[in-house]
């Protein structure tokens, strides 16, 4: 069985709120009072709570950890389904 180092590449996650915006092409001053803005906050703090415990649970910094599984949407703000969902009306 091969030992391979699974952090080979330093995809971690952020504690920074600019950094997880850029991953959508956002910047914070995008966000303002509208649903889609209050949805991206909400996804943010969700976001900061998963990456959390899983640093808690790890003993590992953020830039260390990965989210995956049920978590892996969190990584990225979803504003593309929001987007398309606003604008079907």
């Amino acid at each position: 069985m091969s030992n391979k180092n699974i952090f080979s590449e330093p995809i971690g996650e952020t504690t920074d709120v600019e950094v997880w915006l850029l991953r959508a092409g956002l910047k914070f001053s995008d966000l303002g009072n509208d649903a889609l803005s209050i949805s991206i906050r909400k996804q943010w703090r969700e976001y900061q709570a998963a990456v959390q415990r899983s640093c808690a649970v790890l003993h590992l910094p953020p830039e260390r950890v990965q989210l995956g599984g049920i978590y892996a949407f969190l990584r990225i703000p979803d504003v593309q389904a929001q987007f398309t969902q606003n604008n079907t009306i």
